[in-house]
């Protein structure tokens, strides 16, 4: 990870997110990319499939200059808002409502086209059934209305200074309908004419961009279920004529602050804190857990859960963009919009295709013209060539994938950062996992206690007061074990990272922390408790002991199965932990896990990852986010786990709102299946323009079947990504089958 360095960058930019239309295959894309990248104050990542460009501006670069290098080089931009997907969707719905009638069209006007080559398998061969004039007035409509879009693409590309499949099609078919209409002005009886061929092509090509469109739509649907959850409107207190009273209002509206109530059956309209009430809510959205989670008053809720029994009042904390639902789609957005590592080679590759093809085409021409003396068969060989030679299905082999696999991922809890982290987690080896809130509940509770030479309550009463004002799980344990009492004041306080607290309580100088910085000798009582997996804190006034207290936080119940898959997956689990080694070794034991590190400060943890990785291991954390921040950044992929933690968010490459880490097994399971269909389709569309272009060059395929294979080849690609949308977390199968008795 780079995240201090992203954050350096980003210190003296900004990220602009665009619209782009007119991009119609992967050369498109390349193109555009190369030209924002070489324009001054601006980088630029754009993705085909997503039909997005997210441009870093530098000072003093404004939106318009990017919309400007846009429109230069042939495409239409215009920065994304709130209102840019759902205007999106409706031109697109327009658009593909006009391709269709279109298409509907060019059917009708091709179909007896083709139908007379039917005629082709009998006595009489290639003889025209229909009259040349006919077969012209029917071709030249597809070709030059229906084809419109092809040469407004290619001269668009063109006068931008590249080529990309526009280019391909509108060369080849223009070839096959301008040789044609020579031979039928020239009155050459001899000479076959091939309008059937151009019409066709652009038939087929136009039905391969209508299945293709209809498939990528699919790909965001991950993204365009999770804005509709969230509710339009909701129920908000205000003062009304006879006092408090219930107003509805838009959502859009609301106020951090603001008190709304959430009926039973009705989804929660922003984040909240529960201030009345008690139910249980649905989370599955947000986290993939099957079972409702309970809520009561100091409890969060999140944006477009599901509120099920009870009635609830909430006081609003996050609202508009700063719900937890909005991170989640913005998140996804931008993760979709990224590029992975593996894309790279498919970039090169189409930057240069085009005039590599219309090389290859050229030479067919002229070889087959030379060789066999009949320039007819060598215009059709190069036309096929042309037309087969398409770089869509390269453009889109990687971005449909990520698409749907972290789509697929926000929809089990599971946030990629960018799709370079995505790829990175199959790599992993090594999984660093932290102790407190990742293998265990994070849920520590007092379970023993010893006082020397004073009362329980006294002891209990001068640990709480100075782990009072403390975050730490196991400050919080004490202090809730000292139940509703008024904490007695504290001066002099200090706070020793990874050791313990001190400060003056009624007088007394005291410390709390661990045995080793007491100096407290490891007695059989304290040996005990930290074998059976208990953290020992000592209560201490200058060398005089006064109490030693056992807290426990129990293993996650998943913990044990998520380090076996982890294991069977090859990963080697190592925990971290500040904890002494025997409860260190106890935890490890029940978890599974034969390697751990104890005795680690949280500043130290980063220096164990940076050892980990020493050996060229790709390793991963997994921790909170906020405590475990370095860490994270030091590792290969880090896994934040804990839901709307702003640090885990901001740390992490994946951040796990399910907070288990089976999650984590799942993110890389998630990852493993992305490549893998990335892979396949790589391969597929390298090794069909592989074989294609031969075949087509040694004249074994017309443009007609070059023509509809281009157009299944793109299609084929994106619905093998689709594929994607068949997995699911192994931990939501698990859970659904034991809600289900399974």
């Amino acid at each position: 990870m780079n995240n201090q360095q992203g954050a350096d960058a980003g210190a003296s930019a900004r990220v602009v997110e665009f619209a782009i239309a007119g991009m119609t295959c992967a050369a498109c894309s390349t193109r555009l990319e190369k030209v924002l990248n070489r324009q001054p104050g601006m980088r630029a990542n754009v993705n085909l499939a997503a039909e997005r460009a997210r441009v870093r501006l530098g000072d003093g670069v404004g939106a318009e200059a990017v919309i400007a290098a846009v429109a230069k080089a042939g495409f239409t931009a215009s920065p994304v808002d709130a209102g840019t997907r759902e205007r999106e969707k409706e031109a697109k719905q327009r658009a593909y409502r006009r391709e269709i009638r279109r298409f509907w069209i060019a059917v009708a006007l091709t179909l007896p086209l083709v139908g007379q080559m039917l005629f082709m398998f009998g006595e009489q061969g290639h003889q025209n059934e229909l009259p040349r004039w006919l077969q012209c007035l029917l071709a030249s409509p597809v070709q030059f209305w229906i084809g419109w879009r092809f040469y407004d693409g290619a001269w668009k590309a063109l006068r931008a200074g590249g080529a990309n499949m526009d280019v391909l099609v509108a060369l080849g078919t223009s070839m096959a309908w301008g040789f044609s209409a020579v031979v039928m002005v020239l009155g050459l009886d001899e000479q076959h004419v091939y309008f059937e061929g151009g019409a066709a092509v652009i038939t087929l090509v136009l039905l391969g961009k209508l299945l293709e469109a209809r498939a990528k739509a699919r790909t965001s649907e991950a993204i365009e279920a999770l804005i509709r959850l969230q509710p339009k409107t909701a129920r908000v207190e205000r003062d009304g004529e006879f006092g408090r009273e219930w107003v509805e209002m838009a959502v859009d509206s609301l106020m951090p602050g603001d008190i709304f109530l959430v009926r039973p059956g009705e989804s929660v309209p922003v984040d909240g804190e529960v201030v009345d009430g008690q139910s249980s809510v649905d989370e599955a959205m947000l986290t993939g857990e099957s079972m409702p989670v309970g809520k009561k008053p100091g409890d969060r809720v999140f944006a477009a859960t599901v509120n099920a029994q009870g009635a609830l009042r909430c006081r609003a904390t996050g609202v508009g963009e700063e719900t937890l639902l909005a991170g989640i789609i913005r998140l996804v957005g931008e993760a979709q919009g990224s590029k992975a590592p593996v894309q790279r080679l498919a970039d090169r590759v189409s930057g240069i295709f085009v005039p590599v093809v219309c090389l290859i085409a050229l030479s067919t021409l002229l070889g087959w013209w030379w060789h066999g003396g009949d320039f007819a068969v060598a215009l059709v060989n190069a036309v096929a060539v042309l037309v087969i030679a398409c770089p869509c299905a390269l453009g889109l082999a990687t971005p449909t994938a990520i698409m749907v696999g972290t789509g697929q991922g926000a929809r089990a809890g599971i946030l990629v950062r960018n799709a370079e982290a995505l790829e990175r987690a199959e790599k992993i080896s090594v999984l660093a996992v932290d102790k407190t809130g990742t293998l265990t509940l994070g849920r520590p509770s007092l379970t023993e206690m010893i006082a020397y030479g004073m009362a329980r309550d006294e002891a209990l009463n001068l640990a709480a007061a100075l782990e009072h004002h403390s975050e730490h799980p196991l400050a919080r344990a004490i202090v809730a074990a000292a139940g509703a009492v008024e904490p007695l004041p504290v001066d002099q306080f200090k706070a020793v990272p990874g050791r313990g607290v001190e400060g003056r309580v009624a007088g007394r100088c005291l410390r709390l922390g661990s045995p080793g910085w007491l100096g407290v000798a490891a007695d059989e009582t304290v040996a005990a408790w930290q074998r059976a997996g208990k953290t020992v804190v000592g209560l201490a006034e200058g060398e005089r002991l006064l109490a030693l207290f056992a807290i426990a936080d129990a293993l996650r119940p998943t913990s044990r199965a998520a380090v076996a898959r982890l294991s069977g997956r090859g990963v080697r689990v190592v925990m971290l932990t500040g904890d002494n080694a025997a409860t260190a070794a106890a935890i490890a034991f029940d978890a599974g896990i034969a390697e751990f590190r104890a005795g680690i400060l949280p500043g130290d943890k980063a220096a164990a990852v940076a050892e980990l990785k020493a050996g060229g291991l790709k390793v991963g954390m997994v921790g909170d986010g906020i405590n475990d921040a370095p860490a994270l950044a030091a590792a290969d992929v880090g896994f934040a786990i804990g839901a709307g933690s702003d640090a885990a968010i901001e740390a992490a490459d994946l951040t796990l709102i399910r907070s288990d880490l089976q999650s984590a097994a799942d993110a890389i399971e998630l990852s493993a299946a992305t490549l893998s269909k990335i892979r396949q389709n790589l391969f597929w569309a390298f090794i069909y323009n592989v074989l294609g272009i031969p075949l087509a060059a040694l004249g074994y395929l017309s443009p007609v079947v070059a023509g509809g294979a281009m157009a299944l080849s793109s299609v084929s690609v994106v619905s093998n990504s689709l594929r994607l949308k068949r997995w699911r977390p192994h931990a939501t199968e698990r859970q659904g089958a034991e809600s289900n008795g399974g």
